[in-house]
């Protein structure tokens, strides 16, 4: 399912026009964004979560060449799946 995809079944589901479902779909995406930006968990129980993880500096090598080169610290974000999804997933 893509983003077009839940804005299609949001409007069928809600009877509301594709332009709203849109928008309350931008929103919602918008705001996790926003709290993932500012270091914040998100989480919606029985679904999932999403995170950001801190990564520190490190040493590492070039494939190609072989060289050592200086990764910079940086931050990922990551999905961890809720239990209840992962029981419908795997019936």
């Amino acid at each position: 399912m893509n983003k077009l995809e839940l804005i299609s079944v949001l409007k069928d589901e809600t009877h509301i026009s594709k332009s709203e479902a849109a928008e309350v779909v931008q929103i919602f995406f918008d705001y996790m964004a926003e709290a993932m930006a500012r270091g914040e968990r998100v989480e919606i129980r029985g679904l999932c979560s999403f995170y950001v993880k801190t990564y520190k500096s490190y040493v590492g090598r070039n494939p190609k060449t072989g060289e050592k080169v200086t990764i910079q610290p940086k931050k990922l974000p990551f999905f961890k799946s809720g239990k209840e999804l992962k029981e419908r997933v795997d019936y």
